[in-house]
């Protein structure tokens, strides 16, 4: 039996679902619904990645609501985790949003003014004053 929490998840990863086909990343989502399905049988995941195929094109060519797309993708993952309660974690991370990526780091060395972060140390300034 699927609870109120299941039913969220399950409505926040679908919803993440419609987002990640409107912005077109579609590719990067495409891990992530296998990783949900992997319980299943290999049909099942093929079946997921088909329709997730069917559902990006016709966001794009705007053949279908993303009310009715959500609502499928609601549908399948309380589906999978009817049959695969241990797939509710795959459905969390997928209901979280996307997965975070540090794209670069910046170190500040010296004293004065640094916009991101504490600074320890001095500065010398060389040239003319």
């Amino acid at each position: 039996m699927i609870d109120e929490v299941a039913t969220a998840v399950a409505t926040g990863a679908a919803g993440n679902v419609i987002a990640h086909l409107l912005t077109g990343r579609a590719d990067a989502l495409r891990t992530r619904v296998a990783a949900v399905f992997r319980r299943g049988t290999a049909q099942q995941r093929t079946e997921a990645l088909t329709a997730l195929e069917h559902d990006r094109a016709a966001l794009a060519e705007r053949r279908e609501s993303e009310t009715a797309v959500a609502a499928r993708w609601t549908d399948r993952f309380l589906t999978q985790l009817d049959a695969h309660p241990e797939a509710r974690g795959d459905v969390e991370a997928l209901a979280a949003g996307s997965p975070s990526r540090v794209i670069g780091a910046q170190h500040n060395h010296g004293s004065g003014v640094f916009v991101g972060g504490d600074n320890h140390g001095g500065i010398t300034v060389t040239g003319p004053r």
